[in-house]
């Protein structure tokens, strides 16, 4: 089977504020604008280069969300960068009627999502974000797994028309995506080749599920593991043509089971072709502090988790 090794890792912020710096040399529509967090979000280098077209909102998400709906109407880019949970659940209604509702050209930004945030805690580790932006029509919601397709998905969403929700995340995570790979949106890549279970994964999910693909080869099971970046609009075929083959899934996500990839994919199914699956994710419930590693085992979302839940929908073929 094919294995993925990496020699290093890196927080996908980074990978987003390498990707704005980037197109702040490239495209000069380009404007981005933050809510108080430039460190966390990593836009500094992009302020140093560019300080005209940043604009410091402050602690008023509300308000960042209505002042980069009115930049489209000029022609700029405007990227806007706060935490998840502030960039969905506290804007929600500015992101519906201001950007949403009328085909804004809006790119919001948005760090620390999910459980990785870690030590904040509940009130910050936001789990519905997904579910709520992939149901506004017309809006992009992008997940990538590690730093070099963070920055490529940055430079890519600035040339798409429309609303976009670009997820990424505070801890350092593999890198083992190739640097050069072409980002695009709405097609998923495939990591391994397997006949036994479909494992598709997003976020900081891809890489366990790569850990646990090697896990399952061990025990004798071929899994197919497949890199769903884009939640909306989903790669049908790309899943649909894997459990033609496999006839069960495993989907993998840090984010809560009701709402996000998971969900997605089973609407696909039950319409097409009806398969077994299993979720890897949270079960209707807040997080709590701790650091990510423990978080993330505790809940239940590894490597180990998909091992188990691949095993389990095995047997319901």
């Amino acid at each position: 089977m094919k294995t993925y090794t990496y020699t290093e890792k890196k927080d996908t912020r980074s990978g987003f504020g390498d990707g704005l710096t980037e197109l702040g040399r490239t495209n000069p529509d380009v404007v981005a604008l933050c809510a108080d967090l430039t460190p966390s979000l990593k836009m500094g280098d992009f302020i140093k280069e560019n300080p005209e077209r940043f604009f410091q909102i402050g602690i008023a998400e509300a308000n960042m969300m209505g002042i980069a709906a009115g930049l489209t109407i000029g022609g700029k880019i405007p990227f806007t960068g706060t935490f998840a949970n502030f960039s969905t659940g506290r804007v929600y209604d500015q992101i519906r009627q201001s950007i949403a509702y009328s085909g804004k050209n809006v790119k919001i930004c948005a760090s620390h999502a999910g459980l990785t945030l870690g030590e904040d805690g509940a009130t910050h580790q936001i789990l519905e974000d997904i579910g709520l932006m992939k149901m506004l029509p017309g809006m992009t919601v992008i997940n990538p797994c590690d730093y070099n397709q963070t920055k490529a998905a940055t430079i890519a969403i600035a040339e798409h028309e429309g609303p976009v929700y670009l997820r990424f995340g505070r801890p350092s995570v593999p890198i083992f995506t190739p640097a050069d790979q072409k980002f695009e949106i709405g097609k998923a890549i495939q990591l391994t080749e397997g006949t036994d279970v479909t494992i598709v994964a997003t976020g900081h999910l891809v890489w366990e599920a790569l850990e646990a693909s090697k896990a399952l080869y061990e025990q004798g099971i071929s899994a197919e593991v497949i890199n769903i970046h884009t939640i909306k609009p989903l790669d049908e075929k790309a899943i649909l043509d894997s459990v033609a083959k496999t006839g069960c899934i495993v989907t993998a996500e840090e984010h809560n089971y009701l709402g996000g990839l998971g969900e997605s994919v089973a609407r696909v199914l039950a319409t097409n072709n009806p398969t077994p699956q299993e979720f890897v994710a949270t079960q209707d419930t807040f997080g709590e502090s701790g650091t990510p590693a423990q978080l993330m085992d505790k809940y239940g979302l590894n490597a180990e988790a998909i091992v188990k839940a691949a095993q389990t929908v095995m047997k319901r073929k």
